[in-house]
């Protein structure tokens, strides 16, 4: 502890007077009226408070602050707070760190109060991931950016502009807010402009508080489970499995209206869908290097794999020659994607013309499923074709080499040919296909 024989009562005077001595790096002048008080001078000039005293045997000295910050009054009044401390056996220095903590804490706590869902949104869409999946699916993907949009700009295809999306709403509440009642509440209002819709908002808003309750720096702040409250879940849609498929009577009057589409691109596009079982999405992005002619296959992006590669058959191979080749992809289009991407309009009216009351695209492809069946062809390799798991399919087959697969799967395009009341002949031109009375 320094030596405090220099003490004296600090005054306006003694403290201007005082000086560090030539020789020395630093001199003390102490306070008799807060002994643990002291003046500090170095032989810069600069003077400094400070507080000195014993602490568990050890010498403990605090800074106080510059002559020119503190005033001699301000300098008393804190080396009496130290002093009630050191008395009671506390280190200041380790209760200031305290204290510096815990406004940290309240720091952190009030900045992760006003963290909204939409400054985590992206990270979660940058980072997060489904389940036993690396990343997310493309349209996957699209349909999350999608859902959060702002809207506001005009729409593509008629007037006016685009809605928000259904999760847009909650990007401005404070992810700490998320909770049973405020999602009650977005969740009911975005039920009166489509209940699937919002349904489906919801499904993909638990995925991202599921993350976020993974994550460290949120899991504090989340609700895991406020997707999941019964005041919710039981005002839910009921989820029906879908079986609608063309009927075997069905095909002939379908076809002929695909057919008669001015749209040829989106013609064959219907018409590839129906004779592969091909997702809408896989085979709308079929770029024109995928297709090998020489060898009659189809390489087709995956939803369970990376890709998987089919047999090109007869007629689908004729109708794809026939078409142009615009750009990278088979079925090019002139939008922003570069490929075809909406034939609602277009096969709206070939069901209007078959008088089918309704058809969707996933419903082509289970129809190539059923086709498939009917005209005897294995389960498994249907299932190999479409890109089911194989622990998806009643025969738990192994999978077959794409050789293995064609003859089936001409067979069934044949099949389908046969109903549709098309006579095809293999070694004609590209294009020459001919309707046939009573083809059955």
């Amino acid at each position: 502890m320094t030596a405090n024989s220099n003490r004296v009562r600090l005054t306006a005077g003694r403290i201007a007077a005082f000086t560090c001595p030539p020789g020395k790096s630093q001199a003390f002048l102490w306070d008799t009226d807060v002994p643990a008080l002291m003046l500090r001078a170095t032989p810069t000039g600069r003077k400094t408070y400070a507080f000195e005293a014993r602490l568990f045997g050890k010498t403990l000295r605090i800074g106080i602050g510059p002559i020119e910050a503190w005033t001699l009054e301000q300098a008393r009044e804190q080396g009496r707070n130290y002093s009630v401390l050191v008395d009671k056996g506390q280190d200041p220095r380790e209760l200031k760190t305290q204290h510096q903590a815990e406004k940290e804490a309240q720091r952190q706590q009030a900045k992760a109060r006003a963290l909204t869902v939409g400054e985590v949104w992206p990270l979660y869409l940058e980072n997060g991931r489904p389940k036993r999946r690396d990343a997310w699916k493309p349209r996957y993907l699209e349909d999350l950016h999608k859902m959060a949009v702002p809207g506001g700009v005009p729409k593509k295809r008629g007037e006016g502009l685009t809605r928000p999306g259904p999760l847009y709403p909650l990007l401005a509440l404070p992810l700490a807010g998320i909770n049973e009642d405020s999602l009650k509440l977005w969740h009911d209002k975005e039920s009166k402009s489509g209940k699937h819709q919002a349904a489906r908002a919801l499904m993909m808003f638990r995925g991202f508080l599921r993350w976020c309750a993974s994550q460290p720096e949120y899991r504090a702040m989340t609700d895991r489970e406020a997707g999941q409250a019964p005041a919710i879940v039981q005002n839910l849609p009921a989820m029906t499995r879908r079986t609608d498929a063309l009927e075997t009577a069905q095909v002939e009057a379908w076809w002929s209206g695909v057919e008669q589409l001015d749209n040829r691109t989106a013609s064959v596009y219907l018409r590839a869908l129906l004779l592969t079982g091909a997702r809408r999405e896989e085979m709308a992005t079929l770029r024109w290097k995928d297709v090998d002619f020489r060898w009659c296959k189809l390489t087709l992006a995956d939803k369970v794999e990376d890709s998987r590669t089919i047999p090109l058959t007869p007629y689908l191979h004729h109708m794809l020659v026939g078409l142009p080749r615009v750009g990278e992809f088979v079925f090019a289009s002139s939008g922003d994607k570069g490929h075809i991407v909406d034939v609602r309009a277009s096969h709206a009216k070939v069901l209007k013309s078959a008088s089918i009351e309704r058809l969707t695209f996933h419903g082509l492809r289970r129809s190539f499923s059923l086709l498939g069946e009917a005209a005897g062809a294995p389960a498994g390799a249907i299932a190999q074709v479409m890109g089911h798991k194989p622990s998806a399919t009643a025969e738990g087959y192994r999978p077959r080499s794409v050789d293995a697969l064609r003859p089936f799967l001409g067979h069934i395009e044949a099949w389908i040919l046969k109903q549709a009341g098309i006579q095809f002949d293999s070694a004609s031109k590209p294009g020459a296909l001919r309707v046939v009375e009573g083809g059955k």
